[in-house]
């Protein structure tokens, strides 16, 4: 039996739309500055400043996703499974499921619930966004944004080509996570129910599995 349960509280759900709406923006406007003489959206001065703002925008957003991470029971979501051979076995039949299982009609080995709402492969691609290249993508474009005031870790870190090349590193493998991850929003029981779950907060659970998580 089915039964509505808030999966996504109000604050997380406004930092997603937010950062969603943000990284876009941070990724159109890079484009630009970067092919400056193949693209000409806005103007090279717009697009800098646009991206500068947006920058600072998302920067102050992942710091309140960190915050509500730390602070509320969020974080069970992403370590809900602590065995590293089970969280392998868990990685392997959702990689086994999303590449083979679910054209075969097979069912998600994973169910979702309050405090595990991401399976084993979605919690460890997401803790190795948020917590290993966004903070990078934050620091690169920092350093970017005023190479005089960082100046001595610019250089110490080989000078600006090599912050520069690990930026751009970084937005190709966040720009290919992007459409992967829209995609991947769309495998519900109806294409629309996790992304409708994302605006409204609740999304339709078995029961059966909320009474398993309390046991």
């Amino acid at each position: 039996m089915l039964r509505k349960v808030l999966i996504h509280p109000l604050p997380l759900r406004i930092w997603h739309w937010t950062n969603a709406l943000g990284m876009i923006l941070l990724a159109l406007t890079g484009i630009q500055i970067r092919y400056v003489d193949l693209i000409n959206i806005v103007s090279y001065k717009n697009a800098v400043m646009i991206h500068n703002y947006t920058g600072f925008v998302v920067i102050a957003n992942f710091f309140v996703w960190l915050a509500f991470h730390l602070i509320t029971a969020e974080s069970r979501n992403y370590h809900a499974e602590l065995n590293p051979v089970k969280m392998f076995k868990g990685c392997l039949n959702q990689l086994v499921y999303y590449g083979y299982g679910m054209f075969q009609g097979w069912k998600n080995p994973f169910h979702i619930a309050k405090y595990k709402k991401f399976n084993p492969l979605q919690g460890l691609t997401y803790q190795i966004v948020m917590f290993v290249f966004v903070p990078l993508q934050i620091l690169t474009g920092l350093m970017l944004w005023d190479v005089t005031r960082f100046s001595k870790i610019v250089d110490f870190l080989g000078g600006v080509r090599v912050v520069d090349t690990v930026h751009v590193i970084i937005f190709t493998i966040i720009a290919c996570y992007i459409p992967f991850h829209a995609y991947l929003a769309t495998l519900g029981r109806t294409p629309g129910e996790h992304i409708h779950a994302m605006i409204t907060g609740y999304e339709e659970v078995e029961e059966e599995d909320e009474e398993k998580k309390a046991e």
